[in-house]
């Protein structure tokens, strides 16, 4: 079970106004947790692909392997 935040809870609460300092602070770093983990999610099954799944979504191998290799905290 995912406990990450959709993209439309995350511009929600980036958009809030008039937030206390430290609640500003704890929902950008949040935000950041949330699209870090999604970047590593992502790559991760990214790498395990077969090469024809890789070919149905327009990658080549040596593009996904490129991607899949990034840190998470890179975009």
């Amino acid at each position: 079970m995912s406990h990450a935040l959709h993209p439309a809870q995350i511009n929600a609460l980036n958009s809030q106004a008039r937030l206390p300092f430290l609640a500003g602070i704890a929902v950008r770093f949040a935000v950041a947790v949330t699209k870090w983990d999604t970047r590593r999610r992502t790559r991760k099954h990214l790498g395990a692909l077969d090469p024809y799944l890789l070919k149905d979504i327009g990658l080549d191998h040596i593009s996904a392997q490129a991607e899949a290799s990034k840190p998470f905290w890179q975009d």
